[in-house]
């Protein structure tokens, strides 16, 4: 099993370290590095199935949030912008001059695991066989934790992560964990929906999905996402230790708007009904907040807005 500690902190506890560690204030908008290194590994490349396993309770409404944005990294379903599918397509300049084509992303299966099967206190090493119970062929599969299950290090050094399974390096399948952080730690792994524990006194973010849990996890969805693609196994994009590098989105930790800096989340959209702050839109008329992705032609971070 090959697995990367996420850590970004908020959003998602970022980093493969992709997704990882809860956030700091210190962590928030640091300057990225000069620029991430393709190790010359593979890419997920080809059309990849994306599915959920619902580990624990989840309701009707925050399964659809999650299932309308993956299906709105596609384009042509959304019209409006900044939209999710043109900040997806930021990543198309880590496949350019490699020989390998971009992905394309939809929704798969849904798979429920609400009887707990392994416990409703997890270990790492519980991760990889309930991921397992998705489809093992171009595939990545999500394990979704609900906010009564607790996981290894959960709020103390990630917020979530992605791997690979085993099998060689072009047939492995990838997935990815992510935790609702609503009830355990939102200051760490749902800012700017919730206040941060060790930083400035500002106001948290109206979430524009209504809920602190589901919307932080979206954000650390989406990081999780950018990582698994440019470096699913560990040898793609990445700079710093493979166990814990910068990837796409990690590298730009606390970044969703212009003009971001520690404790500001940046200049974002807001919706005059909801007061809801955004910076993508999706399908079905949703919001969605979506981190900044390291530009490599740009050497830094972009942001929708």
């Amino acid at each position: 099993m090959n697995y990367f500690r996420s850590s970004l902190f908020f959003p998602v506890c970022l980093i493969i370290l992709s997704l990882g560690a809860p956030l700091s204030y210190g962590d928030l908008a640091e300057e990225p590095p000069m620029n991430l290194t393709y190790h010359n590994g593979a890419l997920l490349t080809g059309s990849i199935g994306v599915n959920f396993i619902w580990y624990g309770n989840f309701t009707a409404s925050q399964k659809s949030v999650f299932t309308d944005f993956i299906n709105s990294l596609s384009d042509g379903y959304v019209k409006k912008e900044p939209s999710v599918a043109t900040w997806w397509k930021t990543l198309n300049k880590y496949y350019d001059n490699t020989g390998i084509s971009f992905p394309t992303l939809t929704l798969g299966k849904q798979i429920d695991d609400n009887s707990y099967s392994h416990g409703d206190s997890l270990n790492i090493s519980d991760i990889l066989p309930i991921a397992s119970s998705g489809p093992q062929q171009n595939a990545i599969n999500v394990v979704m934790t609900s906010a009564d299950v607790g996981v290894e290090g959960f709020c103390i050094s990630r917020c979530g992560l992605h791997g690979s399974g085993p099998g060689s390096s072009q047939n492995r399948f990838t997935y990815i964990w992510v935790g609702n952080s609503s009830t355990q730690c939102p200051g760490q792994c749902a800012w700017p929906f919730s206040q941060i524990d060790d930083g400035p006194s500002t106001a948290p973010l109206v979430p524009p999905n209504g809920e602190v849990g589901t919307d932080g996890m979206v954000v650390n969805l989406a990081s999780l996402l950018a990582g698994t693609c440019t470096n699913p196994n560990g040898d793609g994009y990445f700079q710093g230790e493979p166990e814990t590098p910068l990837e796409a989105a990690t590298a730009c930790p606390g970044i969703y708007g212009k003009r971001a800096f520690p404790g500001y989340a940046g200049d974002l959209l807001i919706d005059p009904a909801t007061n809801a702050s955004y910076n993508a839109y999706g399908v079905n008329n949703t919001q969605f907040l979506v981190p900044a992705l390291f530009d490599l032609t740009m050497f830094g971070c972009a942001t929708t807005v």
